[in-house]
């Protein structure tokens, strides 16, 4: 199989891997606007670094790319799909769309692994807009790699990506932002969980959390729930107290 990797960054270099150490490995060429990126991913993977000029029509078209860029990218290169097309942008709405207008008459499938390719194996969500044999081969290769893939909608995905990134990372930075530093003898197993995690996120590249904070709504509520925190009167504590409590224990946003 050939396939066109448009991305080079860390998860464009994590899905070319997995398509290359695949039972039926592929052929990649990679796509970058960083033509140094580009070739140090093709030289990891044994491929080959094109340029806009040098693309040609492959079996399979790969997505790699920021959130923002997702449907220019896939508008752009997903003519060049002549069997299947996929994107690991990290949303569903728009590059779903994006590659039904662009590759009407491909193999279409979305994908958001939910974790760095350091932490692989993980969760994959996958949206199966239009499948067939190449797609069921990507799909058996990361569950091969012990990834749990399981099929969603894109209402559903997007949905929860409201809660479980924009409004996590945005209550982890607001404490980040908020807290002041104590001495680790003052730290309780709460605060020091909250600390790490404060860590974790920034310890990424902030412009993915801020593509991240554009795509999904969510950082307001966590902003509505801390004021009410904040304002509430201990009749009103006790509620909301026990609202966030029903909600982590019957699993509602």
């Amino acid at each position: 199989m050939d396939v066109l990797l448009v991305g080079a960054g860390a998860m464009g270099r994590w899905l070319g891997t997995v398509l290359t150490e695949s039972s039926r490995p592929a052929s990649v060429s990679v796509l970058d606007t960083n033509a140094e990126l580009a070739g140090e991913t093709a030289d990891a993977l044994n491929g080959t670094a094109v340029t806009p000029e040098t693309v040609s029509t492959v079996d399979l078209v790969c997505i790699a790319v920021p959130i923002p860029a997702a449907a220019d990218v896939i508008a752009a290169y997903g003519s060049y799909a002549d069997r299947a097309i996929l994107d690991v942008t990290g949303t569903m709405a728009t590059p779903v769309a994006a590659m039904a207008d662009h590759a009407p008459d491909a193999e279409r499938l979305s994908l958001h692994p939910l974790f760095a390719p350091e932490n692989e194996p993980g969760n994959i969500p996958a949206v199966i807009d239009a499948g067939g044999p190449i797609t069921d081969d990507v799909l058996a290769a990361l569950e091969a790699r012990g990834n749990d893939v399981f099929e969603t909608t894109v209402d559903e995905h997007d949905r929860a990506m409201e809660t479980v990134q924009a409004q996590t990372h945005a209550a982890v930075l607001a404490f980040g932002l908020s807290a002041e530093s104590v001495s680790e003898q003052f730290q309780t197993p709460v605060s020091a969980a909250l600390t790490d995690l404060v860590e974790q996120v920034t310890g990424g590249e902030s412009r993915v959390y801020a593509d991240i904070q554009s795509a999904f709504d969510g950082a307001e509520d966590v902003a509505d729930a801390a004021r009410q925190l904040a304002e509430a009167d201990d009749a009103e504590f006790d509620k909301l107290y026990e609202a966030a409590r029903l909600s982590d224990t019957d699993g509602s946003e």
